[in-house]
């Protein structure tokens, strides 16, 4: 467990920065899920070259040091994504607030629907790390199957008519946002969303549509530990 925890320490310290090959050792890290614990593959070389770019590290503030303690504390691991906007604080705190902001303060969406957005967006994309993430958060918020499909294909899911226009809105907004018309905006409402809740589920898909992008330009790899969670 120290020494998996010193290569998470690593990552952190080296941000986005290339580290050259060599094989570690094989290590195992569990996680508990559900307060179970389940075993996932040995931390790669891979686990500590989060992204495709070589920026150097840069020197975070006492509130995003804090931040990552925090995840570290609950999660078990600092999200990739967070360590690859370690090199410069200023995004990093303005990519935290917008998040914390869409995920805390959304007046009616659940967790979990955010979460559907965001991976049924993400699969549209083809956002390996959106996908590999997002999905394993609905996985746990929801269960193991609804994960699966909204990761390969929402429409197979026996959702409610609320979750069906929901996806069915965010998804025509990330594939072809200029054939959004008022109708699209009418069926919101018949499935029970008001206009703050349209606002928040194009809120949402246009956050997860800009990360998908800087994700895949970056070639950004996922924390290795979502993988074997909540399966």
């Amino acid at each position: 467990m120290l020494a998996a925890q010193h290569l998470e320490d690593m990552a952190v310290a080296r941000a986005t920065k290339y580290v050259p090959k060599k094989k570690p050792a094989a290590l195992k890290r569990s996680a508990p899920i559900n307060g179970k614990t389940a075993s996932v593959r040995p931390l790669h070389e891979d686990d500590l070259k989060i992204t495709a770019l070589a920026l150097p590290p840069g020197k975070l503030s006492p509130e995003m040091e804090a931040y990552f303690n925090k995840c570290d504390e609950k999660l078990g691991f600092v999200p990739n994504v967070l360590k690859a906007f370690a090199f410069d604080d200023a995004k990093l705190q303005a990519f935290v607030n917008y998040r914390q902001e869409l995920v805390q303060n959304a007046a009616n969406l659940s967790k979990l629907e955010i979460e559907m957005i965001a991976t049924a967006v993400s699969a549209q994309n083809r956002c390996f790390y959106c996908i590999t993430a997002h999905g394993n958060s609905v996985r746990q918020l929801g269960d193991p199957i609804l994960g699966e499909m909204m990761v390969q294909n929402y429409r197979a899911a026996r959702l409610s008519k609320r979750q069906r226009g929901m996806l069915d809105f965010a998804v025509k907004l990330t594939t072809t946002p200029w054939e959004v018309e008022e109708k699209d905006r009418k069926r919101l409402r018949r499935a029970g969303f008001n206009d703050r809740d349209i606002w928040d589920i194009a809120s949402v898909a246009a956050f997860y549509n800009m990360t998908n992008r800087l994700a895949s330009a970056t070639d950004m790899r996922p924390n290795s530990i979502y993988h074997g969670q909540a399966r």
